[in-house]
């Protein structure tokens, strides 16, 4: 588990994403110590789903997969963030991040990457933090530019079509 001033993020363990597979809320709810759970709080539960697929067949690497974002004040799950993937052969990790809609703008989706950036360069391996954006200005633009990610151009991908490539290399 991640700590920050105002948030858990919660390592989403097999059994976590078992419950979120399944859509057990009261499952997840016990799993994660009673929370409830912010409207939208997830954005892309078919991501979730994948990672449960992953997990299944590599559990080693599940500290950098998926992780749910808990607020600590309200005791309630507002989003999720996490890595897509152990650190590469170059030492790159990719971030993503997502709120719930009543939540957004009031720096959770910082606070979330902040620690995501900081759990990864405290690993020697970690060279640099990547990202990616949909190719506009958007919230997730102004987080990657607040916490010193660079533009490195824009890119086509086969699932989400024009997108923006972001990188902090290690302080």
């Amino acid at each position: 588990m991640l700590e920050t001033e105002r948030l858990f993020l919660v390592t989403a363990s097999l059994p976590m994403l078992e419950a979120i597979g399944d859509e057990n809320w009261p499952s997840l709810s016990a799993l994660l110590g009673g929370v409830d759970f912010a409207e939208n709080w997830s954005h892309f539960p078919e991501a979730l789903i994948w990672m449960r697929d992953f997990i299944r067949e590599h559990p080693e690497d599940l500290g950098w997969w998926c992780y749910l974002v808990v607020h600590r004040h309200d005791v309630r799950l507002i989003g999720t963030c996490g890595f897509k993937g152990a650190p590469s052969m170059d030492g790159c990790v990719e971030i993503g991040y997502e709120i719930a809609d009543a939540y957004q703008g009031r720096g959770f989706g910082s606070e979330s990457a902040r620690a995501l950036m900081d759990y990864a360069f405290r690993h020697e391996a970690v060279k640099a933090v990547t990202a990616n954006t949909l190719a506009e200005e958007n919230a997730s633009v102004g987080i990657l530019r607040k916490l010193g990610f660079r533009f490195l151009g824009e890119q086509i991908d086969i699932e989400d079509g024009h997108i923006w490539e972001w990188r902090c290399d290690r302080p």
